[in-house]
């Protein structure tokens, strides 16, 4: 595909090269004058920080079908930097890959995503959600774990934290489920004289809650404070929670009615 004149990165001119790429997948070699890495911190602005699939022309051996490979397949081995992006039901791609004639240009990719995404169970049943939560998301947890000082956490609170949102934050960091549902890497107290503690919330100013009843902390069922202040109470723990609103379409705080693939949008660099 030929490009004719100068061109200017934005949100808009990167809506237009997306659209160019034939579905389901592909690559797009750009000329030579566009920056790299500006697209690269385009990319980041929209969908989180990237994992490296390639790095000065070295492929990630742990790069499989789950974490972005099936974008290599449309570079055919020739990426010199690739970074990726999960969105939805696609891979993005993004970096610097060499041209039929071996030359060394910015490229833009796309490839279809899938993820290992279980049926959810009945209530009650004996599952480690936050396992299913990486499963569902397709979550490649980072080697270098999150450092929180849950002792100094706890000390302040004067409570002991659920296990679960813990392992949660632990395994996925600062970002958000399907880029919408933001997880607190500690507990807001705003709502504690309502015997509340937040652990998410969402763009629509949903507060995803505890309610603090003094017993077993594992056992606070979640709350859901809705933007026009209602409680609305379910006898989960916080991950299980999560697990069915991404899955289950009947569930009354569903996001599982807008993707079928769902994500961790990680706003934290290098991961």
């Amino acid at each position: 595909m030929r490009f004719t004149a100068a061109m200017e990165l934005t949100q808009s001119t990167l809506n237009d090269l997306l659209a160019r790429i034939t579905s389901p997948g592909g690559c797009l070699h750009l000329p030579s004058d566009v920056d790299p890495h500006a697209l690269v911190e385009l990319l980041d602005g929209r969908y989180g920080a990237p994992r490296t699939l390639v790095l000065d022309g070295f492929t990630d051996p742990t790069a499989d079908e789950w974490s972005g490979a099936g974008l290599l397949t449309g570079l055919e081995g020739r990426g010199v930097t690739i970074r990726a992006w999960a969105y939805g039901e696609q891979w993005i791609g993004a970096g610097t890959a060499r041209d039929a004639e071996g030359v060394v240009r910015p490229v833009l990719a796309t490839a279809p995503r899938r993820t290992q995404a279980p049926p959810v169970g009945p209530l009650g049943q004996d599952e480690d959600w936050v396992d299913r939560l990486v499963r569902v998301t397709g979550w490649t947890p980072s080697s270098r774990r999150q450092d929180v000082d849950w002792a100094r956490i706890e000390g302040r609170l004067g409570s002991r934290l659920p296990g679960d949102y813990k392992r949660m934050v632990a395994t996925f960091g600062v970002g958000a489920f399907d880029g919408y549902l933001d997880l607190n890497q500690e507990p807001w107290t705003h709502l504690r004289e309502d015997g509340l503690l937040i652990w998410a919330g969402t763009e629509h100013e949903d507060l995803y809650c505890w309610r603090v009843d003094g017993g077993d902390p594992d056992r606070w069922p979640v709350a859901v404070r809705t933007f026009d202040n209602r409680d609305v109470l379910f006898d989960c723990p916080a991950a299980e929670f999560v697990c069915r609103i991404l899955l289950d379409r009947h569930h009354p705080f569903t996001m599982a009615r807008y993707f079928d693939t769902h994500w961790f949008l990680s706003y934290q660099d290098g991961l």
